[in-house]
């Protein structure tokens, strides 16, 4: 199986080489890796001990987020390694503060795991959620670095619990402890026999309940939304959320919305400006007359950055993802106290299910669905017992960072 897997790591990279020149992301997340190790070597300061956070993409960051605020407020002296499997990650995060140095993850070979250590060489390493590369593991492993998994989630159905898993379950294995989100996860780990796992919550909760107290005001969205009491803010949205929403708008008169895409190039932007034909642009917004501002229903953002403040203008929140790949962030909508709607593959997600059953989340298949459940939420009455129920869910789960420097702390780790 390993020979599998390294075969299957370098077709992968073959693929992404191949389709660079026609790839936007491709192109970076090849061109991010040319001399990576030259660059690396360059820049790590000899002679320190990093703490070593890898994320996949953006998501996670925000999922270790608090964990890196954290041991940056207590213990200022440790420096902290950053490494980014994505371009959407690297791209975005690469000149944060919390961290003293941040990479491009080099593919996971056994050789380019050794690399990667020799010149690091972390104190500990901390990984989140579910990106487990084998080769990186078993060095860590192999050289009694302690390694770490936060926010860690397992269900039936993935490949560490098959019969024919065993190598994936090895790579687990590897792994010093599992702060786990949920119960059953604890519980799947039992069952392949890992016991190095306990219940700490998910850190994203520690990072979202800050939002409210620290959210800046944004002068331009405030402008537009004006005196409006029906504002829907759609966070992170693809094409097929985009359509289902200009369906909706064209049916909720009076409504205005703010956009925020989760991709921004100019060929999708041109897409949601054939949706949406009156909608104004971020970036062009001291262009706009006073007129034109008061006149359009839509305000859609052309950057980065802005969304987890944007969620607090809104009486309504829209995330996007649920008819690809999965929705994105719900709880940075949620903390601020509004019911919360998205598309229909959400179930790989602990949030959004929680979300459902404490009813302030909302799962829409089609748009008539989506316009059933926004007249609905139109009550105020209704909105305000669905948004409270949000605020509360996202208190109420908050701590996980806790317990994770807790156990750090208690294996004089840090």
């Amino acid at each position: 199986m390993r020979l599998l897997y390294d075969i299957g790591i370098g077709l992968y990279t073959v693929l992404l080489h191949l389709i660079s020149p026609f790839h936007r992301k491709a192109r970076l997340w090849v061109d991010g890796r040319k001399r990576l190790f030259d660059h690396i070597e360059q820049t790590i300061e000899k002679g320190t001990r990093p703490i070593w956070f890898h994320f996949a993409s953006l998501g996670e960051f925000e999922q270790g987020r608090s964990v890196m605020e954290a041991i940056k407020k207590k213990y200022p002296q440790e420096k902290i390694v950053i490494t980014f499997f994505s371009p959407s990650g690297y791209e975005i995060r690469k000149n944060t503060p919390l961290a003293d140095y941040v990479f491009y993850l080099p593919t996971d070979t056994a050789a380019h795991a050794r690399n990667f250590l020799d010149v690091v060489k972390p104190k500990f390493a901390v990984f989140t959620k579910y990106e487990y590369w084998y080769h990186y593991f078993h060095e860590l492993n192999r050289r009694t670095i302690p390694l770490f998994v936060i926010s860690a989630i397992f269900r039936e159905g993935q490949v560490f619990f098959k019969w024919y898993g065993g190598f994936f379950r090895r790579t687990l294995k590897q792994v010093q402890f599992f702060f786990a989100q949920n119960t059953d996860s604890v519980l799947w780990l039992r069952a392949i026999h890992i016991r190095q796992a306990g219940l700490a919550g998910d850190t994203r909760f520690d990072r979202v309940v800050e939002l409210p107290k620290q959210r800046r005001t944004i002068s331009e969205v405030e402008q537009f939304i004006d005196d409006h009491a029906q504002v829907l803010v759609a966070g992170s949205t693809w094409a097929p959320d985009e359509r289902l929403l200009a369906e909706l708008l064209a049916t909720q008169k009076g409504w205005k919305m703010i956009l925020a895409p989760h991709e921004i190039h100019e060929a999708h932007l041109q897409e949601i400006k054939q949706l949406f034909p009156d909608a104004l642009f971020f970036s062009r917004f001291a262009e706009y007359t006073t007129f034109e501002i008061a006149k359009a229903s839509v305000l859609v953002i052309d950057n980065i950055g802005m969304l987890s403040a944007l969620y607090g203008y809104g009486q309504l929140a829209y995330v996007g993802g649920g008819f690809g790949v999965g929705i994105h962030n719900t709880l940075e909508a949620a903390t601020y106290g509004v019911p919360v709607i998205f598309g229909s593959n959400y179930t790989r997600f602990q949030e959004a299910v929680d979300l459902i059953a404490v009813g302030s989340g909302f799962q829409v298949g089609n748009a008539e669905e989506l316009q059933s459940i926004a007249h609905a939420l139109s009550n105020e009455k209704k909105r305000t017992i669905a948004g409270e129920a949000a605020e509360q869910y996202v208190r109420e789960k908050a701590g996980a960072t806790q317990i994770i420097m807790k156990y750090l702390e208690t294996e004089d780790l840090i």
